[in-house]
């Protein structure tokens, strides 16, 4: 009998680091990039929907994170995105994560995206979102989202607070909605 419940144990500890060594590798692929895209010093991580999702929903942080979706292809959107550079110099002392999740086309990474960041320096960071079924991750990102870009998350965790945009900014009212979410120093 104590050879039985020696055994047991055994295969419970296997099991246990079996089960730990699972969870540890599914969570460090949901923030592997599937690929690395670079060129001239220009460097973009590209994500399936998995994968971007701890970006989208960081939870113990007083950060405040401005996700912006949008691609090089989208007028509007290139037109915006001076407006999302501004936001970390015009607030150096309050904690503001600006991330600019393109939605090129795969096959436009290296040809478009690359050449347009290095061509407007941008300070972002950018990742880029290669998951094609959009279907299926447009409402996980927010239900009243109709796919448009562009597109903004706004979201504290330590504060609680979210909203969705899905709008242009100018300066001026990326700066207006941004208040709830900040404490000055």
């Amino acid at each position: 009998m104590a050879n039985f419940r020696r055994m047991n144990l055994q295969y419970s500890k296997s099991y246990g680091f079996l089960l730990l060594l699972v969870f540890l590798t599914i969570y460090a692929n949901a923030q592997t990039p599937s690929k690395v895209y670079s060129a001239d010093g220009i460097s973009v991580k590209s994500y399936n929907f998995e994968g971007l999702r701890p970006i989208l929903e960081r939870k113990a942080t007083d950060t405040t994170y401005v996700i912006n979706f949008w691609a090089t292809w989208c007028a509007p959107c290139v037109a915006e995105l001076p407006n999302f550079e501004k936001l970390t110099t015009a607030y150096p002392d309050s904690k503001i994560k600006v991330i600019l999740v393109s939605l090129d086309f795969t096959k436009q990474v290296e040809k478009n995206l690359l050449p347009f960041l290095k061509k407007k320096q941008s300070k972002s960071e950018v990742v880029h979102l290669s998951d094609p079924d959009a279907n299926s991750w447009i409402d996980k990102v927010d239900p009243e989202w109709s796919g448009a870009i562009p597109a903004t998350v706004i979201y504290n965790p330590s504060l609680n607070l979210r909203k969705f945009y899905e709008q242009s900014f100018t300066f001026e009212a990326l700066q207006s909605e941004l208040k709830p979410f900040i404490t000055l120093p």
